[in-house]
């Protein structure tokens, strides 16, 4: 007998908030333990989810300054809403701890291990300056929107997040 063919879902994260990559996360770690086949397709913000920590990026002088204002990697997003130039961030992981809900670090390892596919979008890499090696090693591919497009028509859902 055939093997049923799994249900797949598409998200497209844009956002490099704490709280929206919080949100795909979760739904890409359901989604995954529910036995659905799960594509990320990160883009512009939404990258800094897949960045090494503490790696600069940017080679000209405008690569470089979006590096900086827009600098670090996962840990260092903060919510959408009480930013408060850190403050928020700190206040919303001491938060979460308290209640046992896992960091954004735990929530992409965990994506991981549930084998979510993570895809990196090559033209915001390109406009961002931001080279492949700056990016965790479990990203699959550096992709276009016809990739992405490709894997969402198949989908059962496509969420933009």
């Amino acid at each position: 007998m055939a093997e049923e063919k799994k249900l797949e879902t598409t998200l497209i994260v844009f956002s490099g908030d704490m709280d929206k990559i919080m949100t795909s996360f979760l739904i890409a770690t359901g989604a995954a333990a529910s036995n659905m086949e799960v594509t990320m397709f990160f883009t512009f913000w939404g990258l800094r989810a897949l960045k090494k920590k503490n790696v600069r990026t940017g080679k000209s002088f405008m690569g470089k300054m979006m590096g900086i204002m827009e600098g670090g990697d996962i840990s260092k997003a903060s919510p959408s809403k009480y930013s408060m130039g850190g403050l928020g961030r700190w206040m919303f992981k001491k938060m979460m701890s308290a209640k046992g809900v896992p960091s954004l670090e735990e929530l992409r390892k965990l994506a991981i291990e549930l084998g979510v596919n993570f895809y990196a979008c090559q033209m915001s890499m390109d406009v961002l300056e931001i080279p492949r090696e700056s990016m965790i090693d479990e990203v699959k591919d550096v992709v276009g929107v016809a990739f992405m497009l490709e894997h969402s028509k198949n989908s059962f859902s496509t969420l933009y997040i």
